[in-house]
């Protein structure tokens, strides 16, 4: 045993708080030292170490020192006379929000706190519906639920669990949409106004979810936003990210029947996994509606293993939300306390034809064939490497070599010059496989299963594509999924990041839909090529791996990012592709000509990354 595991063993808060230190030593630019230094002198060691680490890792469990989202807030968020403005609204439809709030010990000045923030919004049309489940009533939260008639309060007399509370809520709802609120959190007082903006926007919506952020008492700032992405169906089975603050129409509630007891901890997270099942109809407010409460006794506290049991009851959810779809899968935790993985399956054996473009750069392609042959455990693949002009004899004496194995062979591209997509149809034309890998000769795979998890998301019927998480040699990020609209055209995400710090609520480590994912390493179903149309010619060099995952969004097929698979990939931080004047008016054309043929994704924006992210940053920066 090591002297560090005996003096520290696992899982004590020292051990932890080490392992927080060497993670903000390994992220930090030395420019900050000076900064560190005069945070230590004035509030301590162990807290600048925890305000730092949050910054890296960017969890919610810790918080943000910095004032940018201050500024945030002073920026965004509606002035007095905005307020004075809205609480003259009237809207065409003014619906009343059934706020189901199952109550349990509730402290008497959060309570206090949770009826002002309701009885000061800026929309009057609402009704507090109250369950009561602790062990004897207070009466001194009387003189509070007592002050507006549109607060509904029931003694239970028992505990029926946050499940069966919030059940006994529902019964004395009479709203047209209900919305779900913990006891000890807020709102504020613009809150329900937008959401009922939201519904005479678009009086089709079923659900409405929001932006939250963190809350420890009043007088002091909030901070942790969370900004979250549109509906994203693989980022939902991951993880809660939706949570707060949830409004459902009345009508789709009652087919819901309810919440379920078995899944207390995670009955809100199972309600909006079946809200999934049933409905199309969801919209996602980019505004902060929603106020989660830091203490001791919530999940939104510093130390989340406070309760997991919450998070332990999410893996039966989304295993029967599984069950419920018709998809086979197992469910476990995922890289990040609060996330998940699913492994699903696929039917029968499939071959995996993997479409390797290569020209020359014996050394490199060597590489990437060895990995794929020796990491690989799925057998029914075969390796189609595509000859585009080389030249050195070495090359072709690698060739033959390789084609002595009865899983490779090489096929010749015939034109002159370098057009990736004309190189990737050649090579799927010519090869036998039911599901296509586009893989660059460049990288080195690390996953021995890649290509059996790969197949379990591209087996299902609504996903079109799948990519995976590739790292520069150097053990940093070089793509973690694609949005558009950052740096000019589209950026990876969490480029440059360390390896093992996880990114903004993790998003880096779990499983999600993207806009886009590289085609340095994406797999597709042969059908998917045929169905639209095969690559792009007509974009040799740039956006074509763009251009092919939004034409099968357009279709209506998901694109996922799955962070489990990891490879290397050799391209250079630094390679300039356009080092000459021929070279960059060829790339500003290419760029023009792009964002003219998907002009409604720069117009709208991408539906994976909240407009209050900068665009001039790939790590979830707000926007100043």
């Amino acid at each position: 045993m090591r002297i560090r595991d005996k003096l520290f063993p696992e899982g004590t808060k020292v051990r932890k708080l080490l392992r927080a230190i060497a993670l903000t030593i390994k992220g930090l630019h030395p420019s900050n030292w000076k900064k560190i230094y005069q945070m230590i002198k004035e509030q301590g060691f162990r807290k600048t170490m925890g305000s730092i680490h949050g910054k890296i890792w960017g969890k919610p469990q810790f918080i943000d020192t910095n004032d940018i989202y201050q500024k945030w807030i002073e920026k965004n968020e509606p002035t007095e006379e905005e307020l004075e403005q809205q609480r003259k609204t009237k809207f065409a439809f003014e619906p009343k929000i059934s706020i189901l709030v199952p109550m349990y010990n509730t402290p008497y000045k959060f309570f206090k706190e949770l009826v002002e923030c309701l009885i000061n919004q800026t929309y009057g049309n609402w009704e507090l519906c109250l369950a009561d489940g602790s062990p004897e009533q207070d009466n001194s939260l009387k003189e509070i639920y007592e002050q507006d008639e549109r607060i509904k309060y029931k003694f239970l007399g028992e505990n029926k669990g946050i499940a069966g509370n919030t059940n006994e809520c529902i019964k004395l709802a009479t709203g047209d949409f209900i919305a779900l609120f913990d006891h000890d959190d807020l709102l504020p007082v613009f809150s329900l106004y937008e959401v009922v903006k939201c519904i005479n926007e678009h009086p089709e919506v079923e659900f409405i979810y929001t932006d939250e952020d963190k809350i420890t008492t009043l007088d002091k700032p909030r901070f942790n936003p969370h900004f979250k992405p549109d509906f994203s169906l693989d980022f939902l089975r991951a993880n809660n990210y939706i949570c707060h603050f949830s409004v459902f129409k009345k009508e789709l509630m009652d087919r819901l029947e309810g919440e379920r007891g078995k899944y207390d901890g995670a009955q809100d997270f199972d309600i909006i996994l079946r809200v999934s099942e049933l409905t199309k109809n969801i919209i996602h407010i980019p505004k902060v509606l929603y106020h989660w409460r830091v203490h001791p006794n919530s999940t939104a506290q510093a130390e989340v293993e406070s309760k997991p049991y919450a998070f332990e009851a999410g893996i039966p959810a989304i295993q029967d939300h599984l069950e419920r779809m018709g998809l086979k899968g197992t469910v476990e935790h995922g890289a990040s306390l609060g996330t998940y993985r699913i492994r699903y399956q696929f039917e029968g054996n499939p071959k995996v034809s993997i479409v390797i473009p290569n020209k020359d750069e014996k050394e490199t392609l060597k590489t990437c064939v060895e990995s794929i042959l020796e990491k690989t455990t799925y057998e029914n693949y075969e390796i189609v490497i595509v000859e585009n002009n080389s030249e050195t004899e070495e090359i072709f004496d690698y060739y033959k070599q390789l084609e002595e194995n009865e899983k490779i062979k090489v096929v010749r591209y015939e034109e002159k010059g370098y057009n990736y997509s004309k190189l990737i149809n050649l090579g799927v034309k010519n090869s036998d496989g039911e599901f296509i890998v586009q893989l660059n000769n460049d990288t080195k795979v690390e996953t021995e299963d890649w290509l059996e998890d790969m197949l379990g998301f591209c087996s299902r019927e609504d996903v079109g594509a799948v990519g995976v998480k590739l790292f520069y040699p150097d053990n940093t990020i070089q793509h973690a999924g694609i949005v558009f609209g950052v740096d000019r055209v589209a950026t990876h995400l969490f480029r440059n990041l360390p390896r093992h710090l996880p990114g903004y609520f993790a998003r880096e480590s779990s499983i999600q839909d993207f806009s886009a994912v590289t085609g340095a390493c994406m797999m597709a179903k042969r059908s998917i090529y045929e169905e639209v149309g095969y690559m792009d010619e007509n974009m040799p060099v740039a956006f074509n791996d763009l251009d092919f995952c939004l034409k099968i969004r357009e279709i209506g097929k998901l694109i996922v990012y799955d962070p489990f698979v990891t490879l290397i990939h050799y391209e250079s931080k630094t390679r300039g592709y356009e080092d000459t004047p021929e070279k960059v008016a060829r790339f500003e054309a290419e760029i023009e000509k792009f964002q003219k043929k998907w002009k409604k994704i720069y117009d709208e924006g991408d539906p994976y990354y909240n407009p209050n992210f900068s665009l001039n940053s790939s790590h979830y920066d707000i926007k100043g």
